[in-house]
């Protein structure tokens, strides 16, 4: 490693050393698991293999929580950073690991929280609602956290007068300003994996399958959400196609979500809604970072860890619980 970045990385306990192509990585997982008594986290939107092999399959919060609940030293996180945050959020006595320290989120990145306090201040009067892919430090300044699933039932549950600001990202904002009618101020954030849809091509895909259902996740852009047959979260949309009649799906979200349809439904059919270049599926870069032999090293030497600072911590803790609480209250 040459470059400041790379030395950064490597003092954070980053490792990229190549593995025994005879090693049998299931094997070795499973084993290394056992004897650091650790539970393996994957989000939908990791390569098969990873979510094959993991304890735990889901959204990332459902995962945090999941592993909260359990007698593990080590929880390692086949996801983004962020998500690794959130669950040392929720077990600060554990120890949490990344396979890859470089798989971030485009959406996180695209709210500083520096840049967001400030943005904060503009709007001394307004409640902060946070969308929960975003940074531990943007938990931190916020007082309510959300999740896809959870976004129009929590605006909802407060006073009319009460003036919001909603983020990072703009279209789930967007989609909860217009099922609620709340007037919210809007942080200007993304998602770039559901911001390339192509309206074109789903319509072109649509005309070749006329009795699919077109299932679409609200961090997409609103002309996508408009014309989707359901808009709900990557848990929703999954749980949306076991119990639907029909037989044909094309699906508005990170592509990696498709082997638990597949798995649930081996009978359906499942389509990547297609992007605006030339590839044939949306898919997460930064998801797609981490590997088995990437998720084999982290465990041989229990690094990269996540840690945060104690008050950050706390503090994220907070907005986090009250959105559970309003949860437990609404019976969601």
């Amino acid at each position: 490693m040459n470059t400041t970045y790379e030395r950064d990385l490597e003092a954070k306990g980053y490792i990229d050393e190549p593995v025994n192509p005879q090693l049998d990585l299931v094997e070795e997982i499973n084993r290394l698991k056992k004897e650091k008594n650790a539970v393996i986290l994957a989000h939908y939107y990791q390569d098969a293999e990873i979510q094959d092999i993991a304890d735990y399959i889901g959204d990332s919060l459902g995962l945090s929580q999941e592993a909260a609940k359990t007698e593990a030293d080590v929880i390692v996180f086949a996801g983004v950073h962020f998500m690794a945050e959130t669950a040392k959020i929720l077990s600060p006595q554990k120890r949490v690991l990344l396979p890859d320290l470089k798989a971030g989120c485009s959406l996180s990145d695209s709210c500083p929280p520096h840049l967001f306090a400030k943005f904060k201040e503009q709007y001394p009067d307004h409640l902060v609602i946070t969308y929960v892919n975003c940074t531990a430090e943007l938990k931190a300044l916020s007082d309510i956290v959300c999740t896809s699933s959870n976004a129009v039932q929590i605006v909802e549950s407060l006073p009319l007068t009460q003036k919001i600001i909603f983020g990072p990202d703009r279209n789930l904002g967007a989609y909860v300003k217009k099922k609620t009618g709340r007037d919210l101020v809007l942080w200007n954030g993304a998602c770039m994996v559901h911001e390339i849809f192509s309206q074109e091509k789903i319509d072109d895909l649509r005309e070749m399958y006329p009795d699919a259902k077109f299932i679409a996740h609200p961090e997409c852009e609103d002309h996508i959400l408009a014309t989707a047959d359901y808009v709900g979260s990557t848990s929703g949309m999954l749980k949306y196609t076991i119990n639907d009649s029909s037989s044909t799906y094309i699906v508005a979200t990170e592509s990696g979500i498709i082997h638990q349809m597949q798995k649930a439904s081996p009978h359906k059919k499942f389509i990547p809604a297609p992007p605006n270049n030339a590839c044939a599926c949306n898919d997460c870069p930064h998801m797609k970072l981490n590997t088995l032999e990437k998720l084999y090293n982290c465990l041989k030497y229990e690094a990269p860890e996540v840690t945060l600072p104690e008050e950050v911590i706390v503090r994220a803790q907070k907005p986090i619980e009250r959105m559970l609480e309003i949860s437990a209250r609404l019976g969601l």
